[in-house]
């Protein structure tokens, strides 16, 4: 059953496309006050659990730290943080009832769950206007069904986006491009995309290539094509300021761009410089700035990502001239403790500045509005803009579209990643806790950076990563400027390697299934334990597994230098042990057991009764014969 209750007068974001009639205030659930926000108090038995917040720091049970949903680009993903790139404001409350809570909100809202007080959740929202829907249901799984019918079907990407993607920043140019697949192809590692990071671009300007570096782009991107290999560039949300930079000139001659107060265009520093960034709350800029999508279109490209559009700024003009300003003025002073943090915090807060932020205005249906009341949603429109015009020109499932930024909604659009994170061990486990918040809100295209984006990957450590990866719908291995060469051909013996990422082909066949039913039934991939043995505590607790579709559950190893690891099967399960095109099988009872895993061997959790089809591994998800599969049981 979902309820809906409205407060003031909310923006409408269009995370909803299932129409719900407004229930009367009177009868809303939570304890509430309006002040300077709306405020909701739940209390919470000892033994609930509270699911949800998509991409969020910390583990599966949000209970016991503050949250908060404000797009954020921030590159340390560390348990102090209170957000990242994503605003998912959905969390589902588990205990002796089951109860879900939207809340449709573009702004920031705090998450104290069980925080200040053990036994509260408190909800701030910094607004007065906002739509909160109360779901209530059976069981978790039924829960997440009624949300997802409410906020409408999952994006739904291209048979080849399930092969493996390599990335980093940078492949600057055709050279760099091919000697990466040649390494590939000399290993017999399997691979099916690369991407262009920003380097790709002629002054890293949206829409462009840099033909010194990419002679003939259309020709090439088709020379890439007939070898099974996508290309995927990146696009950013800033555009530079030139004279004679058609989408520059244009967007500013239209009057696309966001504005300050005084209806001049804002700008800020990215990139390329001095940048202005295209007001994609607006139904006439999305048309616009998705059919920019078409110089690259046209050149035969059929995969995006889209970044830094939380957005992420470097410093605006006017911060810069503050900072240059102060640092000017105690120039030769003899800088004591306040002076010198005064002026290093100065710096410091250039960018991504909340006094940048709130001066961004938006120009809606003839109303002005405030960028701080609307921040979460600005990254969700510019994949909306993308995903409309994919839609229309190509039809349904046919474009690659990944953002780093989203809200609740843009689901319908694109895929995510989960950002910047590091080459550390804990992150295996983030990524893991990541993926079943992720998918209640719709995100079923969804995985980290493989390996780590920042920082020196070891090998042990991507082979573990890589692990975890072949579950991923997303599995894309990249890396930082400055960092080791992180990819697969790289390290000694990748024959390890190519064990690793031979099993994910083996397996597409079942995650491409697995992955449309959950589309088309609004399920989820991947799901805690709790969902399916809510009478088990140590499976409720457990944070290191997930159920993957109807059939099994994984289990990455986490830790440096271990052969294995502990896992708990809450029923009689059969371990198999993949590696390259060898499977190895091992009846379990129900129970804790050590299992040994090598470097090159990736173990999966199956259920009594179930099987798993097992297609010969290729060097490309086009080459797969998926007619005649092996199962394993």
């Amino acid at each position: 059953m979902i309820n809906k209750y409205t407060f003031g007068e909310p923006y409408p974001t269009e995370a909803v496309v299932q129409p719900v009639s407004a229930s009367g205030l009177e009868g809303f659930p939570f304890a509430c006050c309006l002040s300077d926000g709306l405020e909701l108090t739940i209390a919470m038995d000892r033994d609930d659990i509270v699911f949800g917040l998509g991409e969020s720091i910390r583990g599966i049970n949000k209970r016991g730290w503050v949250y908060e949903s404000w797009c954020s680009d921030d590159p340390y993903h560390t348990e102090d943080k209170i957000s990242l790139y994503a605003a998912h404001n959905f969390i589902l409350i588990s205990g002796r009832t089951q109860t879900g809570i939207f809340i449709d909100f573009p702004g920031r809202i705090r998450w104290d769950i069980g925080y200040t007080k053990t036994d509260e959740l408190k909800i701030t929202v910094s607004g007065t206007d906002a739509d909160v829907y109360v779901i209530t249901g059976e069981s978790p799984r039924d829960v997440v069904r009624e949300f997802r019918g409410l906020i409408g079907p999952s994006y739904v990407p291209p048979f080849w986006a399930f092969g493996f993607q390599q990335s980093r920043w940078s492949y600057p140019d055709a050279e760099t491009v091919d000697r990466i697949i040649a390494g590939y192809d000399a290993a017999q590692i399997p691979l099916d995309c690369v991407y262009l990071d920003i380097d790709y671009m002629k002054d890293y300007k949206d829409f462009t290539v840099d033909e010194r570096k990419f002679p003939d782009f259309a020709d090439y991107a088709a020379e890439k094509k007939k070898q099974g290999i996508r290309l995927i560039p990146i696009i950013d949300a800033g555009i530079r300021e030139e004279d004679g930079y058609s989408v520059y000139e244009e967007g500013k001659r239209l009057g696309y761009f966001c504005k300050n107060a005084d209806g001049s265009d804002f700008e800020a520093g990215v990139w390329p410089g001095m940048c202005c960034f295209p007001d994609f709350l607006r139904a006439d800029v999305r048309e616009w700035f998705g059919s920019r999508y078409r110089a690259l279109t046209d050149a035969g490209i059929e995969g995006f990502w889209n970044d830094m559009n939380e957005p992420a700024l470097f410093y605006s003009a006017d911060g810069l001239r503050r900072t240059l300003d102060l640092a000017s003025q105690l120039k030769g002073q003899n800088l004591d403790l306040g002076k010198f943090f005064g002026l290093k915090d100065a710096f410091a807060g250039l960018s991504n500045s909340e006094r940048d932020y709130a001066s961004i205005f938006h120009h809606v249906n003839g109303r002005q509005v405030g960028h701080m009341q609307v921040h979460n949603i600005y990254g969700a429109n510019m994949t909306r803009a993308a995903g409309d015009f994919f839609e229309k020109e190509f039809g349904r499932e046919k474009i690659l579209m990944l953002s780093r930024a989203s809200y609740i909604g843009a689901h319908r659009s694109g895929g995510i990643w989960f950002g910047d994170n590091h080459s550390w061990w804990s992150h295996i486990l983030l990524a893991l806790k990541m993926l079943p918040g992720a998918n209640m809100c719709g995100f079923l295209y969804c995985g980290p950076d493989l390996g780590g984006f920042n920082g020196n990957v070891s090998r042990d450590l991507l082979l573990r990563f890589l692990a975890l990866g072949v579950f991923t719908p997303l599995m894309r291995c990249h890396s930082a400027l400055g960092t080791r060469d992180q990819e697969c051909f790289a390290f000694e013996d990748p024959g390890d390697f190519r064990d690793v990422v031979q099993v994910r082909y083996r397996l597409i066949p079942y995650l491409w299934d697995t992955f449309r039913k959950a589309a088309q039934n609004g399920d989820m991939i991947f799901r805690p334990l709790a969902f399916d043995y809510p009478d088990d505590m140590i499976a409720c607790e457990c944070e290191t597994q997930l159920m993957l579709g109807e059939e099994c559950m994984i289990a990455p190893v986490f830790e440096q230098n271990a052969s294995g690891r502990t896992v708990y099967l809450p029923e009689d399960m059969t371990l198999a042990i993949l590696s390259g095109e060898s499977v190895r099988t091992e009846p379990l009872e129900k129970g804790f057991h050590y299992v040994r895993v090598a470097l090159n061997e990736v173990p999966l959790l199956i259920k009594k009764g179930k099987k798993i089809p097992l297609c010969r591994p290729a060097l490309r998800t086009a080459l797969l014969d998926t007619e005649k599969p092996e199962y394993i049981m």
